[in-house]
């Protein structure tokens, strides 16, 4: 049977007509999108995407996810498996940009104002933004294993056997990097606040 699946943007136009397995499929991704676009996108920025990549990290990321959901065989959470191809994403953006300019090391941090939370007053506004300043410092200061297994487990709050599982470690070298992360955040941090 074949139905015509109407775009998200429109109930009436933009029809195309697709078996009723692809509906399904395409309504099951939305679904998806819906429910990990914040949790892909603040991720993807923690782990050193610039703003003006962002976009299209996240972009590709949901591309590679509508291509292998109906793959998915559920021997992780979906969140889980979405973090691997978080993680491949942005290392393949970071080779790229490097390869490509090799003098951009760093990712511009997010601008703090913009991350504040609502309603707050002014005084928790600009505490607020310098922590999370500090934060974004320090990560890019961490070499990229343990910013990853930091930001996963600390930012992100997967457990450890789902964050090695993403990063694809054995569980207790995951708990070892974690170990390392935390004591080599902890030296950046006393250093900064001296």
């Amino acid at each position: 049977m074949v139905t015509a699946v109407p775009s998200l943007d429109s109930p009436e136009t933009g029809a195309v007509p697709v078996p009723e397995t692809g509906r399904r499929e395409a309504l099951a991704f939305a679904e998806v999108y819906r429910t990990h676009f914040e949790f892909v996108w603040g991720s993807a920025r923690a782990l050193g995407v610039p703003l003006s990549a962002l976009d299209d990290v996240a972009q590709e990321i949901f591309v590679v996810v509508h291509r292998r959901l109906a793959d998915f065989e559920g021997r992780s959470t979906l969140r889980t498996w979405i973090m691997g191809i978080v993680l491949n994403a942005v290392r393949r953006h970071r080779r790229t940009t490097l390869r490509k300019s090799p003098h951009e090391r760093q990712a511009e941090p997010a601008d703090p104002e913009e991350l504040q939370a609502a309603g707050a007053d002014p005084y928790e506004a600009a505490a607020h933004a310098e922590e999370t300043r500090l934060l974004q410092r320090i990560l890019m200061e961490l070499d990229e294993e343990k910013r990853e297994i930091l930001v996963l487990i600390e930012l992100e709050e997967l457990t450890v056997p789902e964050a090695a599982e993403a990063l694809g470690l054995k569980l207790n070298t995951a708990y070892s990097r974690l170990r390392l992360a935390r004591q080599e955040f902890e030296r950046i941090l006393a250093r900064r606040s001296r």
